[in-house]
């Protein structure tokens, strides 16, 4: 049987709000501290009565579930407040940083386990003998914890939590070692004494491989892992097939928690406005969070080319006011006395297109003036690849 919690079922339908997260984490963890103090209590006095050594260590797993318990109760708390000057993105990585520390609690339960199990093993001539209780007790914890691990793991992945979902899995293993505590205390029983602290060195050898787990889940999140590849290329699909969208790359992509955060840059025309880049840009952020309900933001970067292309890098242009300048000089006329002139910045060359008023294109002579400084001295320049002259129609 599994215990690859990272392997759970995503939900397709909408994630619930903030506060019903809280509220149903809130709920399914106090069923767990319920039910682990009664466990460990109960492990504890039958594991010491009947000198099971493998119950004993299952109680002190069980008393680290609801150290663990306490762990998700503050980070449920913590990762819901909305975000704040200190924390833009919000909080939602409390619930990672708690998965890191369950996770190492879990590490150093199981080789405290260990250690305790291998020196059992090394006077098993002076050890009691294995109480019958033992073994109801051991049962009776497997079928208490199998409970658990269904119930929260519902909740889990209904509410996406990671950190609910490794908090459920860790009923799961809990119940895997209560299953080993039933083989090794039933070994003793049959007249093997060294099974009960076999199963002891078994159950702290899962303790530490969960841990393990999700202790590693919890780093890969913290430095930035992109997401799962299928994930990747549903995103990547629904941003290129944006209208507008003319090319995509530098797609990046980082969890937080139960959600994602995407940054791409996207290619559109070179001669479109700024205003209407902006609005393909929204687009397709929109589409994403629409469609990708796990994702919980996107920064889109215009580009009006491939910014990647070796053969468009170089020194750079200069910027609007030294290009306006030499325009100035090219056509032979202030600026200010123009419509508007617009830039387009491709490659290492500059296309401007000028636009004329009503009364300066009625004046053909202005025109011609115009069009003959360019065509003797635009041919050269070092910085404009083309200039176009235009006639502004307004509605009357």
């Amino acid at each position: 049987m599994s215990l690859d919690h990272s392997r759970h079922s995503r939900d397709t339908v909408s994630p619930p709000s903030g506060d019903e997260r809280s509220a149903v984490g809130r709920r399914i963890t106090w069923v767990s501290v319920g039910v682990n103090i009664v466990l460990t209590a109960v492990q504890m006095v039958i594991g010491y009565v009947a000198h099971s050594q493998s119950l004993m260590a299952d109680a002190i797993h069980t008393l680290a579930d609801v150290v663990s318990d306490g762990f998700v109760l503050f980070a449920i708390r913590s990762s819901g407040k909305a975000a704040d000057a200190d924390h833009p993105y919000g909080h939602a990585r409390f619930e990672t940083a708690a998965s890191l520390v369950l996770g190492l609690i879990l590490c150093a339960t199981g080789a405290a386990i260990l250690l305790a199990a291998v020196t059992r093993l090394q006077s098993l001539g002076s050890a009691p003998l294995v109480g019958n209780a033992a073994l109801w007790a051991s049962l009776a914890t497997l079928a208490c914890k199998e409970g658990l691990y269904r119930y929260m793991l519902s909740a889990a992945q209904r509410l996406r939590s990671p950190l609910l979902v490794a908090n459920a899995w860790h009923a799961r293993a809990d119940a895997l070692s209560s299953l080993v505590v039933a083989a090794g205390v039933g070994g003793a029983l049959a007249g093997y004494p060294f099974a009960d602290a076999l199963a002891a060195i078994v159950v702290g050898a899962m303790i530490i491989k969960s841990g393990l787990g999700f202790a590693m889940t919890a780093i890969r999140e913290l430095i930035d892992t992109s997401l799962d590849e299928d994930e990747v290329v549903g995103i990547r699909t629904t941003i290129a097939s944006t209208p507008g969208v003319r090319g995509l790359h530098e797609l990046r992509t980082r969890r937080m928690a139960h959600q994602a955060l995407v940054d791409a840059h996207i290619q559109v025309s070179p001669r479109i406005s700024v205003s209407e880049g902006h609005h393909i840009a929204e687009s397709a952020r929109q589409r994403v969070l629409d469609n990708h309900p796990g994702v919980l933001d996107v920064l889109v970067h215009i580009d009006a080319e491939d910014d990647l292309d070796p053969a468009l890098r170089g020194p750079g242009l200069p910027e609007r006011d030294v290009l306006m300048a030499r325009l100035a000089l090219l056509l032979g006329d202030e600026l200010a006395n123009f419509e508007k002139v617009v830039l387009h910045f491709l490659g290492q060359r500059v296309e401007a297109e000028v636009f004329l008023t009503n009364a300066m294109t009625g004046d053909g002579e202005y025109v011609t003036r115009l069009e003959a400084r360019l065509k003797e001295r635009l041919p050269g320049d070092e910085w404009f690849a083309s200039i176009s002259l235009n006639q502004v129609i307004a509605p009357k």
